[in-house]
């Protein structure tokens, strides 16, 4: 099974292309931090498409938390100059979560939402039996 996992932070904002078939894909990387005394560093060259990357495109931005879950594929092509075969790992995201609150959005990516007016609430008192159920009250 080819399926990975993984959490951190945007190192830069999405790069997105358009097609003239209405597709569109973004790439960007993310930085992934391994438990370690160290603090290394693990950087991911993300592919994501569709709707997906539509959202890559409106809220992600670099610094942003997110969550990821895709495939590994090895991107094979011949360099342009020296004629060499290259590659570079690319994780296809198929699923992208933003971890992140709207505070740590950056400005203006956000409208701001107006607070609603308090409303006066009435009191909700606790029910007289509050508490773990008793066993005549657990039906198995």
């Amino acid at each position: 099974m080819n399926s990975i996992t993984l959490a951190g932070y945007a190192g830069h904002d999405p790069e997105v292309r358009y097609f003239e078939s209405g597709s569109m894909v973004a790439n960007f990387t993310l930085a992934v931090n391994r438990p370690t005394k160290e603090k290394e560093t693990d950087w991911f060259y993300l592919e994501i498409w569709g709707k997906q990357a539509q959202v890559a495109a409106d809220y992600v931005r670099k610094g942003s938390l997110l969550g990821i879950i895709g495939y590994f594929k090895l991107d094979r092509w011949k360099d342009r100059t020296t004629g060499e075969e290259r590659s570079k790992p690319v994780v296809c995201v198929h699923r992208l979560e933003l971890l992140g609150s709207r505070r740590d959005a950056a400005p203006g990516l956000v409208e701001p939402v107006a607070p609603e007016p308090a409303q006066a609430k009435p009191a909700q008192a606790e029910p007289a039996d509050w508490g773990p159920p008793s066993d005549e009250e657990i039906p198995f």
